[in-house]
């Protein structure tokens, strides 16, 4: 989900982060999390092995069939072969052109499926591209044109390079998500286009200018499961940004939201019947790229499944366009996202609830978020801390809900004994709560019972060890929070207390710092208050 030319992730100092400001750092996470998302090479692409019909037919794949490594060489082969079988069919004229047309798609189809890493290059190199771009022509019967689709979205869940190699076929692609299509080619072609959008911000512009986007969202109104949860998935890809305005454009899409919110809602009658059970569904692990066919049992439920595409679309509604958070704060999604919170034990549905709800700053999602605080998963707590921050980041009332709450004792125990990365969220939070926003551009506020009550409950520590971590953005957060216990403990306590940390020494170590900002930072420190009349008074 990208985002290439864009600096790493940044957060804003330990402050009210609202406004602008507050919409900059979600716009700034979003692409952190796409990075993520892509160099794990999970959701962004995927590789279509199993039809959008759900039908075998004799050349579904299964674990049998997979080649392996050393028959790739053979799988090339056998690949430039089926493109030049293909050219005789699409020029041949005769009886039976058809069947031989799509008898030679699906051979082509079958080694591009064949492999976890398809034979995309010898294809291309064969001159797959204007074959297929061919076959897509309006007018074709429908299982050609899926076949045809079908190709083209494993071709583009390929290398950058060959991705780039469908541009020629993209306005077909687009033009038959169209309300003349059948619905298992629109949706074939739907996962086509949610690949190319995966690549790279220049191919998602070009989709753009050619219209996929009221395209694909239009395929959130059928009642298709598989069909809705593709383009949410197409979608997701497509406004990821960085730029705003296809986000912008989504959510003013008449209907939009309030079909998201349906999606998302338990009740929409969403849980698979035992009749259901020969369709195939999908497995993965962890935000996947690669779909894997199994069959469902009749308590598999497909909600999850859509619901986690929908909610993907909406963190990027959320994080990248202020006029798509609006609209969604004033419906009820924020109700329906804690509701999910709240019921759902699926790790893969949680995690982008758990970041709409953080783009949202919503401080009804608090009870909630102490059950992912309280989660083994480690993922969970840090996302749930990563909301945390955001509510924590908004107004006065939404840091006392999260003071006042079960959170605090959770959280202080993350800062002390979890996981470096989580720490650094969980910091946020503590941090956050701490200060209340300054009148102009001066330095915050201190809220004077909630920094008290932490630095005594022993978060002390735990800010010293980001001073005295390599991670700039920890070390910087750290000694944001120990110039608050300096500045504002009362009675003069907050210089004593450092010391008795060892803070002195931890900040001195940046006497010399190659990094300006935190060099002068603690120098600052140190000179303010612990300079030569330190100590003299008692």
């Amino acid at each position: 989900m990208a985002d290439e030319g864009l600096g790493s992730h940044k957060r804003d100092p330990i402050k009210a982060s609202v406004g602008n400001a507050a919409a900059q750092r979600r716009r700034q996470h979003a692409v952190t999390v796409g990075k993520e998302r892509r160099e794990a090479l999970m959701r962004t692409k995927r590789l279509c092995r199993v039809g959008v019909s759900g039908d075998f037919d004799e050349a579904s794949i299964d674990d049998s069939d997979m080649m392996i490594e050393e028959d790739q060489a053979i799988l090339e082969a056998l690949t430039s072969a089926a493109v030049e079988e293909l050219k005789l069919d699409v020029a041949y004229q005769g009886k039976g052109a058809t069947e031989k047309r799509v008898n030679a798609l699906r051979e082509l189809r079958r080694f591009l499926s064949r492999s976890e890493f398809p034979p995309v290059e010898a294809a291309l190199q064969a001159g797959a591209i204007p074959l297929l771009i061919q076959c897509l022509s309006f007018g074709s019967p429908d299982e050609q044109l899926l076949e045809a689709a079908w190709c083209l979205t494993n071709i583009a869940a390929g290398k950058p390079e060959e991705t780039k190699a469908l541009l020629p076929a993209l306005p077909l692609l687009v033009a038959h998500l169209g309300e003349k299509s059948s619905l298992h080619v629109v949706e074939q072609c739907a996962w086509a286009l949610g690949n190319v959008a995966g690549e790279s911000e220049e191919l998602r512009n070009v989709l753009l200018l050619q219209g996929a986007l009221p395209a694909l969202a239009r395929m959130l109104l059928p009642n298709k499961r598989s069909t809705v949860r593709t383009a949410a998935w197409a979608l997701s890809n497509l406004i990821k940004g960085p730029d705003p305005r296809a986000a912008t454009e989504l959510i003013k899409i008449d209907g939009i939201p309030d079909r998201i919110i349906r999606h998302l809602k338990k009740g929409d009658g969403l849980f698979v019947s035992h009749h259901m059970s020969k369709l195939l569904s999908l497995s993965f692990d962890q935000d996947p790229f690669v779909y894997t066919a199994i069959e469902p049992g009749p308590s598999l439920l497909l909600d999850d499944e859509l619901a986690t595409e929908v909610a993907w679309v909406v963190v990027y509604l959320t994080a990248l366009s202020n006029v798509a958070t609006t609209i969604l704060a004033k419906s009820d999604l924020v109700q329906v996202l804690v509701e999910i919170l709240d019921m759902s034990t699926s790790l893969q549905l949680l995690i982008p609830v758990l970041r709409s709800l953080g783009n949202l700053v919503a401080g009804d999602a608090i009870q909630a978020l102490v059950k992912c605080l309280k989660s083994e998963h480690r993922i969970l707590n840090k996302e749930a801390a990563w909301v945390l921050s955001n509510i924590a980041a908004g107004s006065v009332e939404h840091k006392r809900l999260i003071y006042s709450s079960e959170a605090m004792p959770l959280l202080l125990n993350l800062l002390s004994k979890a996981a470096f990365d989580i720490k650094k969220e969980v910091a946020y939070v503590l941090g956050n709560i701490c200060v209340a926003p300054a009148e102009g551009s001066g330095r915050p506020n201190v809220i004077l019972d909630h920094l008290v009550n932490l630095v005594h409950g022993g978060c002390l520590t735990g800010f010293l060890d980001l001073v005295r971590s390599a991670d700039v953005e920890a070390a910087r957060l750290g000694l944001q929070f120990i110039e608050l216990v300096l500045r504002g403990m009362p009675n003069g306590e907050g210089p004593k207390l450092v010391e008795r940390e060892d803070g002195i020494d931890a900040m001195e170590r940046y006497q010399f710092h190659e990094n300006e900002e935190l060099r002068s930072m603690a120098n600052e420190l140190v000179d303010t208050y612990f300079g030569e009349e330190y100590g003299l008074d008692e």
